[in-house]
């Protein structure tokens, strides 16, 4: 029997007036994730329906989960609206996808058209009695083993069984895009999918500094910006030459106060690379009190150096609620190889927790750093292309 698949939308259906731009948007972003295959997509303004041939469902429907803006999702079968017809679909439904292994259901039906005859608890009621007789199934309205979802609507009436359930959030792109400070370790990535579900779009900026940080780090961060780029379809990353920027650091700054001094200069380059690519906000993985530049005196001092809004999903998240999150969205056995990016390769033994302002003010006039900053943006590498072919042979 043919299947569609029903789309439930998640937060946004809350946004009342701008419920359609919303809608847009989703319909938008799901036609990306699924431009490899043959789909036709219709909507209003409270569900969405894909059009699918049967044997890529499954397939699409994996790639639906990851699909932000989506409460759930439901491979349905579509019947018209009269009492007959409905009750022989269910029976056919049971039969085709196979529920011997349940022991227990419950009937859900939801009467979005008024104008059926039947009232939801009555049509529960005659759809049990009906798999009572024909199955060997029992009534479970607690804990059912099997949920057989009826929607009634205008347009016909939906039967499915049990809905996956979507990863909610906002579409991509609604709130414009955000520049994701994206290292190798295990909190930016988190970061960047928290970003995402809030409705970001992602250009990703990451330092390498050759040769001492090698081609398989910078390999590991694009095999990460390519696992948040399932989420979204549309993430790019700015590769930033940052070797002679932090040469000049660990020359001129002492050893207590080189990652502070270099954190400040990777977000004036931010800064300077976000204007350039449209950007509205700085995005890190920075959690408050984890290592020496992210204790709230260095965040003041680091932050000094913009204006701009930076924000920091896991700020508030101990180092194992990112370590499950990270584990659950696929990133963590890549943040957990073996390469060292730039902030790990001049670690000093004793960096200072609470840096003072008028100290960084003074020995970054030591060095011309402003014109460094200016050759790093002008030689910055943008890869548009995340095909893991690649660059995963390199890891």
């Amino acid at each position: 029997m043919k299947k569609i698949i029903l789309i439930r939308y998640g937060e946004l259906s809350t946004k009342k007036g701008n419920r359609n731009f919303f809608v847009k948007l989703l319909a938008k972003n799901i036609k990306n994730v699924l431009k490899d295959y043959e789909v036709v997509i219709k909507k209003d303004l409270y569900r969405m329906y894909i059009d699918v041939d049967n044997k890529y469902i499954d397939e699409v429907t994996n790639k639906l989960s990851k699909v932000f803006g989506i409460q759930g999702i439901v491979k349905c079968y579509k019947v018209n609206t009269n009492t007959e017809d409905i009750k022989n679909k269910v029976l056919d439904v049971l039969k085709e996808e196979n529920v011997m292994n349940f022991k227990t259901f419950k009937v859900n039906t939801k009467r979005a058209d008024k104008n059926f005859e039947i009232k939801s608890m009555d049509f529960n009621n005659l759809i049990g009695s009906l798999i009572l007789k024909n199955t060997d199934l029992k009534v479970d309205v607690h804990n059912p083993e099997l949920q057989i979802n009826i929607e009634i609507r205008t347009e016909g009436t939906f039967i499915s069984l049990n809905e996956i359930k979507g990863i909610g959030g906002y579409p991509v792109g609604v709130q414009g895009k955000g520049l994701l400070m994206l290292s190798g370790g295990i909190d930016s990535p988190v970061a960047g999918y928290l970003s995402l579900k809030r409705g970001i779009d992602l250009e990703c900026l990451y330092f390498e500094s050759p040769p001492h940080t090698s081609i398989m780090a910078k390999n590991k961060v694009l095999s990460l910006a390519n696992i948040i780029n399932e989420y979204s379809g549309n993430v790019k990353v700015n590769v930033i030459p940052f070797t002679k920027l932090q040469e000049e650091i660990y020359k001129n700054v002492p050893d207590s106060y080189i990652i502070t001094i270099m954190r400040r200069m990777m977000y004036r380059i931010a800064e300077r690379l976000l204007k350039i690519r449209n950007c509205k906000v700085i995005i890190n993985g920075e959690s408050i009190g984890q290592v020496a530049s992210q204790t709230l005196d260095s965040m003041i001092v680091i932050n000094n150096v913009t204006n701009i809004p930076v924000i920091r999903p896991v700020a508030c998240m101990d180092k194992l609620e990112i370590i499950e999150l990270s584990k659950k969205i696929n990133t963590y056995e890549t943040s957990i190889l073996p390469f060292e990016d730039c902030c790990t390769i001049f670690l000093p033994k004793h960096p200072v927790i609470n840096p003072v302002l008028s100290k960084c003010l003074e020995y970054e006039k030591t060095f011309d750093y402003e014109s460094l900053i200016d050759e790093c943006i002008d030689n910055v590498e943008l890869i548009t292309d995340l095909n893991p072919k690649n660059f995963d042979d390199l890891l």
